[in-house]
């Protein structure tokens, strides 16, 4: 077993372009549930209509890439509009039932074949962001060090998105040292008290749910235009799932706790993916089960020995659900 060919393989998966749309999807998804205690359970479906809404607009009505861009925006805030007014003035389940549906719903409609033609069927729909590659400014050539070098299109794409993954830290942080900021915690702590003090929690909540998708929505549109292609295989539910992985692994309501839970998450289905390849220990098309049996496995030790995660605090996971 080439352990060097292993561990470089496993440090390359941590700042892959995986690593990053998991840690942008999850800091979305810190907002829904480690800062407001919004039980979403489906996530992939504001990554889809950001996507989706991006990649239409642009083939369809020609618009540009900022403009598909904001129109995929646009999406995932009229979604979670579509999702949030209905529901949150309900108890906690009916949004998490409601968002799984959604996300399905939304899977088996752009993978229809009677929508071809709009969003591209199973297949998807790709060259839509050719321009995006034009953004480059690095010359044509190989950059980084050891095992983390790459042609100036990859490094490009893995730089901007880490920077774009460090600023939606930033927001975050800064909006949860805001007096909004302070309002969503506290209806993750005790709603009834926020009402008690004239504050309108069902729209604190609905802006937490449009926050959150957005950022997702972002995440998602950057990883499709850097691959100039969309499909709904990327938009299943066990995407909203890893994503829950990556947050409880990292910490729930900590603001570092999603980037970090991706790289490690990402990292270690690298290093369990080399060690079965390598070790022969399984067939090769087996390596995909049993390295999610694994990291199941880890993931159950880890919700019964540290349920709030690395980095994470109990208080910040005793969600008081209605």
């Amino acid at each position: 077993m080439d352990w060097g060919v292993i561990f470089d393989d496993t440090l390359r998966g941590a700042v892959g372009m995986s690593a990053i749309l998991y840690a942008i999807g999850a800091i979305g998804l810190n907002v829904h549930f480690g800062y407001t205690g919004l039980i979403n359970f489906g996530q992939v479906a504001f990554m889809a209509a950001g996507s989706y809404g991006m990649a239409i607009s642009i083939n369809q009505w020609d618009l540009p890439l900022w403009g598909g861009w904001l129109f995929g925006i646009g999406s995932a805030v009229v979604l979670a509009l579509l999702l949030g007014i209905p529901t949150l003035r309900l108890r906690a389940d009916y949004l998490a039932i409601v968002t799984i549906a959604v996300g399905e719903i939304i899977r088996n409609v752009v993978r229809a074949d009677r929508y071809r033609e709009v969003t591209g069927g199973p297949r998807g729909i790709f060259s839509f962001a050719d321009g995006f590659r034009d953004l480059n400014p690095l010359p044509d050539g190989q950059y980084g060090f050891g095992p983390l070098r790459y042609g100036s299109d990859q490094m490009f794409f893995r730089l901007t998105g880490w920077g774009l993954a460090l600023l939606m830290v930033l927001v975050v942080w800064l909006l949860m040292r805001s007096p909004w900021g302070r309002v969503i915690k506290s209806i993750r702590d005790d709603e009834d008290a926020v009402r008690s003090l004239g504050k309108n929690a069902y729209g604190y909540k609905l802006q937490a749910l449009i926050v959150g998708g957005v950022i997702a929505a972002i995440g998602s549109m950057f990883v499709d235009s850097a691959d100039n292609e969309v499909g709904q295989l990327s938009f299943r539910p066990t995407t909203t799932f890893y994503l829950y992985v990556v947050l409880i692994l990292g910490g729930a309501g900590r603001v570092w706790g999603p980037v970090i839970g991706s790289m490690i998450f990402w990292g270690m289905s690298q290093f369990i993916d080399g060690v079965l390849t390598q070790g022969d220990i399984v067939e090769t098309q087996d390596v995909g089960d049993v390295r999610t049996m694994l990291i199941g496995a880890a993931l159950v030790s880890l919700v019964i020995w540290r349920p709030q995660g690395i980095f994470g605090d109990k208080r910040e996971i005793a969600l008081e659900v209605r």
